[in-house]
């Protein structure tokens, strides 16, 4: 059941990045570009999913368990310091000069795109120094 669910899952946030034209980086650049010639359809779309990401964790911050009986975890940290800026702002220059961020890379990748793998190659080799390094610095390497 957990495995039709997480391919039913993922079939719709798929689709949902295809028919949005998330998928798309000329229009997400477009979007993000508010100094050439702008393009806000993409205003509803995250609009929507900020709606619908209310409702849903306003829905389980109530609850110990999700729907298919997994406990859930919250995030311990509740602080914004310089490493969640830094790494928001990392995240941002590079949707702004992609035009694509992980949820539409591997939507991409699926698809067989080219730019799909590169992406989601430097996402993963981001991931992979960043392990390194934390672990350089906590001493367990």
């Amino acid at each position: 059941m957990k495995l039709f669910f997480a391919f039913l899952s993922g079939l719709l946030f798929g689709l949902g990045i295809i028919v949005s034209g998330m998928a798309n980086p000329v229009k997400v650049l477009s979007f993000l570009d508010i100094t050439r010639d702008w393009d806000p359809s993409l205003a509803l779309v995250m609009g929507s999913a900020i709606v619908v990401g209310l409702l849903a964790f306003s829905y389980m911050k109530h609850r110990q368990q999700s729907i298919l009986g997994e406990r859930i975890q919250w995030p311990a940290l509740r602080v914004i310091d310089k490493r969640l800026i830094g790494g928001s702002a990392l995240f941002g220059i590079g949707w702004g000069i992609a035009g694509i961020c992980p949820g539409p890379g591997l939507v991409l990748l699926g698809a067989g795109i080219g730019k799909g793998l590169i992406f989601t190659a430097a996402m993963v080799a981001g991931m992979l120094i960043f392990d390194v390094l934390e672990k350089r610095k906590t001493g367990s390497i």
